[in-house]
């Protein structure tokens, strides 16, 4: 990716909120792979008219044009899988915050769209290059896991808008599946107090070794963003994050490995793991998701 570009990918922006922002600063600043891409416009329900100097551009235009060979999906998490249907149709590559769906089956079949359509389709994970990430792995490495915890506090969601929980909250099940494995369902609960706008959903996991796994997101007004974990091993215990750095461009790290499958510098090998991952975690989310609404 050092090399000069001998072409450049015309970029459009789908949602100008956090992400989306974030990644049009991206776009528009100096970055080896910022220099494969050229950013063309926003798409945005609201009439913003330019942001940062950008121009907003109509849905229909930037799924017509052939400037515009990808799109940057950072709407909210309902609007995800019509978005990405829509551009992958148009013959687009997408790159994608997660969640990428709502539904396991809707990701496996974008999926399969993505690959007749010979584009690329990335679901961003921002956790997985975190500092606090690159300890945790470091730490657990050829550990013997006897059982763990995560607790993940935070305000209030719209369900409406985000997803259930354990869609809305999935990049802390990709962190258990990344460290120890594919997991199995136990048991999940949800308890909700909508006129405090309280949240509780508690999921036990099982590792391929039948090791216990708690997974605790815990949402409610006035409840500070933060992570609480706890793993036991054989040979010790690691109990909540050390202070290990500030998280620096990792929106712009994700933007890297994204180019990189652009130029088709991922073995199919890698490609295949991280699919089956992402699908693998949207599974148990829906599996969640099916247990805690079987008990309402």
């Amino acid at each position: 990716m050092n090399a000069e570009p001998e072409r450049k990918f015309g970029v459009v922006v789908v949602g100008v909120g956090r992400a989306g922002s974030v990644r049009i600063r991206d776009l528009r600043n100096p970055h080896p792979s910022s220099a494969f891409l050229n950013l063309i416009g926003f798409v945005s329900r609201r009439e913003l008219g330019s942001v940062e100097g950008v121009p907003q551009i109509s849905l229909e235009d930037a799924l017509s044009s052939q400037e515009v060979e990808v799109a940057y999906i950072c709407s909210e998490n309902s609007s995800h899988e019509d978005y990405i249907r829509q551009f992958l149709n148009a013959g687009k590559h997408v790159l994608v915050e997660y969640p990428m769906t709502l539904s396991w089956a809707a990701a496996r079949d974008l999926w399969d769209l993505a690959e007749q359509k010979g584009r690329v389709l990335h679901e961003e994970h921002v956790e997985l290059l975190m500092e606090e990430f690159a300890f945790l792995k470091k730490e657990v490495v050829g550990k013997d896991l006897l059982k763990g915890s995560l607790l993940f506090t935070a305000g209030p969601l719209e369900e409406e808008r985000f997803g259930f929980p354990a869609f809305s909250g999935i990049s802390r099940l990709t962190w258990l599946v990344s460290l120890f494995g594919e997991l199995s369902l136990v048991s999940a609960t949800l308890e909700q107090r909508k006129e405090d706008q309280y949240m509780k959903m508690t999921v036990c996991l099982e590792t391929e070794n039948k090791r216990p796994l708690t997974w605790i997101e815990e949402k409610a007004p006035g409840l500070k963003r933060n992570r609480h974990l706890s793993f036991h091993f054989k040979s010790g215990s690691l109990e909540n994050m050390p202070n290990v750095g500030v998280n620096k461009n990792i929106f712009l790290k994700d933007q890297n490995i994204f180019v990189q499958k652009l130029l088709g510098q991922f073995s199919e090998k890698e490609l295949a793991a991280e699919k089956k991952r992402i699908l693998h975690c949207l599974w148990l989310a829906e599996e969640i998701q099916k247990h805690c609404c079987s008990k309402e």
